[in-house]
């Protein structure tokens, strides 16, 4: 999952060893003692280990049937993502659903259509998850926010050829950028990329012969069924006649009971009824939701009522304008402050991960060249592609900056290779945690650009979308090469199948965000919060007009959330035995940016997950992903469909 300042590809449960069983390079590539293995094995030795032992061959992958397959899941997932992102922030993890959903739909085709429809191989199965996870991944995190920050700053769109012509040169972007990674980072260092091991465990799986994967898809089915029912029954709901619908509440408020003399829903507090958010905190994990809630009861129901009474939060007497539209423009600054220091304070603790990027990409670029045979240039997809890839792509960004959004060439230019820095620190960061650090390469670049276009808030959100946007797509698509990796897949025709994702992805995520988000108020409100963007706009907003707009109270939010953000990690630094006990610095900003229902279902799941961990620990390992997965698909992507049918007046709105 991600926050505005991270991206975790997918959670899991499986520890690395638990992985390792039928990998033959696995045991290779996972000790801890990595020192004393580089010592007797030279880098040439570890890919050809690999190439003799795991590589399958030239077998059927790329195949049309992968591709088509892998674009149309793809291209539903980055709805779903596009929908979750606008409710939360947070993007959702692709390729284990992805495979999960690839699964059961050819496994249902072939039962159908037993002479028509063969099941795919495995690698297809890995080329279809790569697609999927392209299109996903790559074209709609800067939508919920770069894009809508954007919206919310000048109050209008920007015309559709240019959102699709950013969107995809972005993406491409970060695809080619990927390419000087993988090598380095995959073959040789052996990087972990945990959820690539996971997803190639879980392909494994549901190409095995046996029960137990129809068992997880079915879970997957109907969860996504349930979700679907949610979200028609509470945004379409049962026609009765005479244009009257039967539908299911939005939320359930507590009673009569009253926070300062309003109702608590006019704080926020009350039930949301949705999955989406109950399904996050399942996967999320415990520690990051109890911050929520934790963060949560501190700002709606001490700070804010506070903020009302003396005046720093202005409602009018009746309190008809209070609600979370009204608390946000006044919480975002202490909430994005402290998710900014937080996240460049962690950031600042990986020097010795960055030391060893510039190292490894120069030894990438400088291999010494041998009378020996390299038997991976074959396969392995060649520097001129990362070149050429990158001045294609790198100037189409430049371009659409220059000529759509006013930032100078130079400026441009500082974007590109800025983001390439970034970019390889984020790929050894997901290599080695599991999590890009999206926010933290963001808010680098946008801290950068109010030094160098000071005032200028376009080409601050801008510059700052090409870093978070390239940067976490090349660290993303990483996870997926891993698992083909641990496959034996061709990773040339594993590159292309992510080349062509991104048109899915480009093709399905642009129409719908205009058609989701048709003006600028629907952002920041109850039906889409969009607390990325709102922490973005946030950001570039203070760079331009400093702090002398702001109330008093909420510069004091941005000294006190900047100092709360670097102490949390350093707390956690000092006291590493009592992590558990310290609340999350994303968990605490966060809450402070979306409402407080949101983080109280996202700790409802969380702890629904905990108490099946003690009492049921194998049912949890085997079906929170899949089921949590399947209601936040089913529910998000109806939930796109019915918004589709609304604005097409076929539903009521």
């Amino acid at each position: 999952m991600s926050d505005p300042h991270s991206h975790a590809p997918e959670q899991h449960k499986h520890t690395v060893e638990e992985h390792s069983e039928g990998f033959p390079d696995l045991e290779d590539a996972q000790p801890s003692d990595k020192s004393k293995r580089d010592a007797v094995r030279t880098p040439e030795e570890i890919e050809l280990h690999w190439f003799r032992t795991v590589y399958q061959g030239d077998v059927p992958q790329l195949t049309l049937k992968a591709v088509v397959t892998g674009s149309i899941i793809g291209g539903f997932m980055s709805l779903s993502n596009l929908y979750v992102g606008l409710k939360t922030g947070w993007g959702l993890g692709v390729s284990i659903t992805a495979s999960i959903l690839s699964y059961a739909f050819y496994k249902a085709l072939t039962t159908a259509f037993p002479k028509t429809f063969s099941e795919p191989t495995l690698l297809e199965n890995n080329c279809m998850q790569t697609t999927a996870s392209s299109a996903g991944y790559s074209t709609g995190g800067t939508m919920v926010s770069a894009i809508a920050a954007y919206l919310l700053i000048t109050g209008a769109h920007m015309n559709w050829h240019v959102l699709a012509a950013w969107t995809f040169f972005l993406a491409l972007f970060g695809v080619f950028l990927a390419i000087p990674m993988k090598r380095q980072m995959i073959n040789v260092e052996q990087l972990r990329f945990p959820t690539g091991i996971a997803t190639a465990e879980t392909l494994k799986s549901l190409c095995a012969k046996g029960g137990e994967a129809m068992l997880k898809a079915r879970a997957l089915a109907y969860s996504g069924v349930g979700g679907g029912l949610i979200a028609w029954m509470r945004d379409a709901g049962i026609p009765l006649g005479d244009g009257k619908w039967l539908k299911m509440p939005a939320s359930i408020p507590f009673g009569g009971l009253t926070l300062g003399g309003f109702p608590l829903a006019k704080w926020t507090i009350q039930f949301d009824m949705s999955a989406i958010m109950i399904a996050a905190g399942a996967i999320m994990g415990w520690k990051v939701a109890w911050s929520l809630l934790l963060g949560a009861t501190i700002n709606y129901g001490i700070l804010a009522p506070w903020a009302v009474k003396v005046g720093a939060i202005p409602i009018s007497p009746d309190g008809a304008d209070l609600g979370y539209r009204a608390i946000v423009r006044w919480s975002t600054w202490a909430g994005a402050s402290l998710m900014v220091t937080s996240a460049l304070f962690a950031f600042s603790l990986q020097w010795r991960s960055i030391g060893r990027v510039f190292s490894g990409v120069a030894a990438a670029f400088t291999k010494k060249k041998s009378d020996v045979v390299d038997p991976l240039e074959a396969i392995e997809v060649p520097g001129t592609w990362f070149v050429g890839g990158v001045l294609v792509s790198g100037l189409g960004c430049m371009v659409v900056l220059n000529t759509c959004f006013g930032t100078t060439w130079w400026m441009s230019l500082v974007a590109i290779a800025l983001t390439f820095l970034l970019a390889v620190v984020a790929c050894r960061v997901t290599g080695e945690t599991d999590t890009t650090p999206i926010g933290a390469m963001g808010k680098i670049t946008q801290l950068t650009f109010g030094v160098l276009a000071p005032s200028n808030m376009v080409t601050n959100l801008m510059t700052a979308s090409v870093t978070a946007g390239g940067a976490g797509t090349a660290a993303d698509l990483l996870t997926g090469l891993k698992s083909g990796y641990l496959l034996g897949a061709n990773p040339r025709k594993q590159f292309l199948a992510q080349l062509l994702g991104v048109f899915a992805g480009t093709l399905i995520v642009v129409p719908a965000f205009y058609i989701l988000v048709p003006t600028v108020d629907v952002l920041g409100s109850d039906k889409w919060p969009a607390p990325a963007a709102q922490v973005w706009a946030a950001v570039a907003r203070l760079l331009k007009d400093g702090f002398g707009a702001l109330h008093p109270t909420a510069r004091w939010g941005l000294l006190f959330g900047g100092l709360v953000g670097i102490a949390i990690p350093a707390l956690e630094l000092a006291f590493p035995k009592a992590r558990k006990y310290i609340p999350s610095a994303t968990g605490i900003g966060l809450s402070m940016v979306i409402p407080f229902f949101n983080s109280l279902s996202m700790f409802i799941g969380a702890l629904i997950t905990l108490y099946l961990e003690k009492k049921h620990a194998k049912f949890a390992d085997e079906y929170v992903v899949p089921v949590s997965s399947g209601f936040i698909a089913g529910e998000s992507l109806l939930g796109v469909l019915i918004a589709l049918l609304a604005a097409a007046t076929i539903l009521p709105g």
